[in-house]
C-alpha cells in the first residue's frame, strides 16, 4: 500500500514553519487589564489580593502609574473597578461626580492613551453587596435600572470611553443607552457582560473587590453554567437594546459559548479570563504542576474561540515578555 501524499508533518518540522502557519495569534491591543482602585489605600504600594498572587488593589495614584507603565509596554485598554471608602444599602459611591472610578477616569484621559473601560454595577458600592437594590431579601430589576444607568452617565461625564454593565439586570442596556443619549453622549460605546455565569471562578474577585454578598448569592440574575441557548438570547437582547460589544464570563469553562456567540451575532466580542482561573492556574504554575506556557496556551484558546477581546489578569505578564508562545 502506497504511504500517503499528504504529509501533515511537513506543516510542522520547523519552528520557523511552525510559525508562518500559525492560524491564530496573540498580540498586545488583544488585552483589557483589569484595575482595581480602593479610595482609601495610601499611595506609595500596592495592596497584595491574597487570592490573587501578582495582583493588587491600587491607590488612585498608584492605577494611573500602574497603568501608564502598562501603556509603554503596549497595553491599549483598561477596565476598572473601584472600592469606595463609604457604602450604603442604595451604592451611592457609585454613581457619585468625585466616586473613586469618575476620579480615576479623569486621571487616565488626561494622562495617557488609554481606551478606559469602567464596570458598572452596584455590588462594591452597597452594603449588603448585591448588585441592585434590595427590599424583604430580594434583588428588585426594575428600580436598580435607573442606578445602573446614573452610575453609567457619571462613568461617561468623567471621560470613560466603553462602560461595561456586569450587573445582569434585565433591561438594563436599553435603559442605559437611552440615558447616555439623552445626556449627548451617544459615542459612548457599551460593553454588555451579555453572557454571565454564575460561576465557581469568581471566588477570587469577591475577595479582592470586597463584594462578596452578605446574604445569599447571585443565581437570580447570572446565569446557570448548564445554559447554551439562554446566553444567546441574552446576547441578542442585549444588542437589541444597543449594546456595541458583547461579553462571555467567564472564559476558560465557557469557550463553546464564546464561539457560538461569535459565530451567531458576528460582533465584537469579549471574554473574562476571570480571578479563579487566574488564580487556578498561577496555583498550578507555583506548585509546578503546570509550566507558564500553560497560560499563553490558556489566552490563545479563548482568541480561537472567538474572543476579539481579552480581560485578563495576565496582559502585564504578556506584555513584559513573561509568557511567550514557543513553537
Amino acid at each position: 500500500m502506497q504511504f500517503p501524499t499528504r504529509r501533515m508533518r511537513r506543516l510542522r518540522k520547523s519552528s520557523q514553519i511552525r510559525k508562518i502557519l500559525r492560524e491564530t495569534t496573540l498580540q498586545a491591543e488583544d488585552f483589557i487589564y483589569p484595575l482595581f482602585i480602593k479610595e482609601e489605600l495610601e499611595e506609595g504600594a500596592g495592596e497584595p489580593i491574597e487570592t490573587m498572587p501578582g495582583q493588587y488593589r491600587y491607590s488612585l495614584e498608584d492605577a494611573v502609574d500602574e497603568a501608564k507603565r502598562l501603556e509603554k509596554l503596549g497595553l491599549q485598554s483598561v477596565l476598572l473597578f473601584g472600592m469606595p471608602e463609604e457604602k450604603d444599602e442604595m451604592g451611592t459611591s457609585a454613581y457619585a461626580t468625585d466616586g473613586i472610578v469618575q476620579q480615576t477616569v479623569r486621571r487616565l484621559k488626561a494622562e495617557t492613551d488609554l481606551v478606559v473601560i469602567t464596570d458598572v454595577c452596584l455590588c462594591q458600592y452597597t452594603t449588603h453587596g448585591h448588585c441592585g437594590i434590595v427590599e424583604e431579601g430580594e434583588i428588585i430589576n426594575d428600580e436598580t435600572l435607573q442606578l445602573l444607568a446614573k452610575t453609567a452617565l457619571s462613568h461617561a461625564e468623567a471621560g470613560a470611553d466603553i462602560v461595561a454593565p456586569s450587573d445582569m439586570m434585565d433591561g438594563r442596556i436599553g435603559v442605559i443607552r437611552n440615558m447616555l443619549d439623552d445626556a449627548g453622549f451617544q459615542n459612548t460605546l457599551i460593553m454588555s457582560y451579555a453572557a454571565k455565569y454564575a460561576s465557581a471562578f469568581y471566588a477570587p474577585f469577591r475577595d479582592a473587590v470586597c463584594s462578596a454578598p452578605s446574604f445569599g448569592d447571585r443565581k437570580t440574575h447570572q446565569m446557570s453554567p448548564s445554559n447554551v441557548e439562554e446566553a444567546l438570547l441574552e446576547t441578542e437582547l442585549d444588542l437589541e437594546e444597543g449594546a456595541d460589544i458583547v461579553m462571555v464570563k467567564p472564559a476558560m469553562a465557557y469557550l463553546d459559548v464564546i464561539s457560538k456567540v461569535k459565530e451567531t451575532f458576528r460582533v465584537p466580542t469579549a471574554a473574562y479570563q476571570v480571578s479563579g482561573e487566574y488564580s487556578m492556574l498561577r496555583a498550578g504554575i507555583e506548585a509546578e504542576y503546570l509550566t507558564e506556557d500553560s497560560i499563553y496556551e490558556s489566552l490563545l484558546s479563548i482568541k480561537r474561540a472567538g474572543a476579539d477581546l481579552i480581560i485578563t489578569h495576565f496582559a502585564p505578564d504578556f506584555l513584559e515578555g513573561k509568557i511567550i508562545e514557543k513553537c
